[in-house]
């Protein structure tokens, strides 16, 4: 579904990303954790090229893209096969929920108006917003606004949906039903990776975790094995100070 081959990344002097490898399998909920500045975002932007890697290559769903110069004909392929929910929210402010939804409907897929308007109003009653639709942003909470992004993405019908951080800027007590709702699309096996510091969730609902720390990838695999028993000292370390009761072993 997706791989990566030895993706760099610089930023002026600063060397973001050291020679990434990594492969998603199709229906894999993907979580990816790690310390800030550890390259984390940077990794899922690079996918549908949001930033430009300087070396390597990206393959999605097929479909490849070569180094640091693809033409323009190629990103936008590579993107309409990705939707990205972003960590605040990027909706439309002058658009209502429903406009927000059926924006990508109408302006990428080409899709009529009453085509993509029919889609829109399933997938916001399907994340809990069927009475949000003649809304507009700035009448949302944080958490109801990341539910409109998330169907948004889902009205893309994408091969991959790429989260990132999608509850580090909501209150705590909005965390649990954008959580919820991701849970929800993952048991349906939409191709998920979620950059998040959420690590219960990580361990209910993901099939593979990657630690990244210093533009690398540390250590991967099963959430039992990265998240409980840990190999790498410097897992350690990180998951000690987001557990307030280790459950993992040293």
């Amino acid at each position: 579904m997706i791989e990566l081959k030895n993706i760099h990344k610089h930023f002026k002097t600063n060397h973001v990303l050291k020679g990434i490898n990594l492969e998603v399998n199709k229906g894999d909920v993907l979580v990816i954790i790690g310390p800030s500045g550890s390259g984390k975002t940077t990794l899922l932007r690079c996918i549908n090229y949001l930033e430009r890697p300087d070396e390597g290559q990206i393959s999605v769903d097929g479909f490849s893209v070569q180094g640091k110069h693809p033409s323009k004909h190629d990103i936008l392929t590579l993107r309409r096969k990705t939707a990205m929910v972003f960590q605040h929210y990027n909706l439309f402010k002058n658009k209502t929920v429903l406009e927000n939804v059926m924006e990508g409907l109408v302006v990428a897929k080409k899709m009529t108006k009453s085509e993509a308007k029919e889609i829109s109003l399933a997938l916001l009653e399907k994340v809990g917003l069927a009475e949000k639709v003649n809304d507009y942003p700035s009448q949302l909470s944080g958490g109801q606004q990341q539910r409109v992004g998330i169907a948004r993405a889902l009205a893309l019908n994408p091969s991959v949906i790429l989260f990132d951080e999608p509850t580090s800027a909501l209150d705590p007590e909005m965390v649990g039903e954008v959580l919820a709702i991701i849970k929800q699309i993952a048991s349906e096996g939409i191709t998920m990776v979620i950059v998040t510091h959420e690590i219960d969730f990580a361990r209910d609902a993901a099939n593979r975790v990657v630690f990244m720390d210093d533009g690398v990838i540390v250590e991967q695999g099963h959430p039992q094995e990265v998240l409980v028993q840990p190999k790498h000292e410097r897992l350690k370390q990180f998951l000690k100070r987001l557990v307030r009761e280790p459950e993992y072993l040293i």
